[in-house]
This record gives C-alpha cells, sequence and structure tokens, in this order.
C-alpha cells in the first residue's frame, strides 16, 4: 500500500544560513519503522535536488527513535540563507510541507 508522508506524519523544521533541516515525526509508533524504512537521506536528496546547491554537502539524517522523528539537514537548500533568497517561500513550513508529498510504501 502506498500512501504520501502527510497520512503518517507530520513535520518541523528551522534553518541557518543556507542551511535548511526536517524533522519529520510519525503519529503513530508503528509508523516509525516505515519512516525509517522508506525515508533514506539519498530519497530526500533526490526529492530535493531542483533546489538545491549539491556542492554544498549531502544530506544528513538523524535517528530519533525516542520522538518516532527522523531528521534531515540539507545544506545548500536554501541558496546563500533566507535573509538573501529570492525564493522566500523556499524555506520553513514549505520545504516541510513539501516533503510531505512523498509517496512510500506502508
Amino acid at each position: 500500500m502506498t500512501v504520501t508522508l502527510h497520512e503518517i506524519a507530520h513535520t518541523r523544521t528551522g534553518d541557518k544560513g543556507d542551511t535548511s533541516n526536517i524533522s519529520l515525526i510519525a503519529y503513530r509508533s508503528e509508523d516509525y519503522a516505515v519512516l525509517v524504512r522508506e525515508v533514506t537521506a539519498e530519497k530526500v536528496e533526490a526529492w530535493f535536488a531542483h533546489l538545491r546547491d549539491a556542492s554544498a554537502g549531502p544530506v544528513r539524517r538523524y535517528e530519533m527513535p525516542q520522538l518516532q522523528a527522523l531528521n534531515f539537514v540539507l545544506p545548500g537548500l536554501l541558496r546563500g540563507g533566507v535573509t538573501r533568497s529570492l525564493a522566500l517561500d523556499a524555506h520553513g513550513k514549505c520545504l516541510g510541507a513539501a516533503l510531505l508529498r512523498m509517496e512510500v510504501r506502508r
């Protein structure tokens, strides 16, 4: 069965310089295993490839099982930082919402 991430998780986001981080938090404990299995750093990197400056480094994933969450650090996603970017909606909540459109196998 395929679902979009917004059906099984929500996000929290932050930024510092040109780096954004997106935490993906499962609604239910049984769906945390789906996130760990399906939402890899490579998939998130590919998902945002059209927005990122890949020369800034790879996407990193951190697992937080106590919170049933994954945290992704995406360097180069904000293209110089929120205050310098002309794409003012390409950060924070918009990036979290974009990730929630990804489909995964449940």
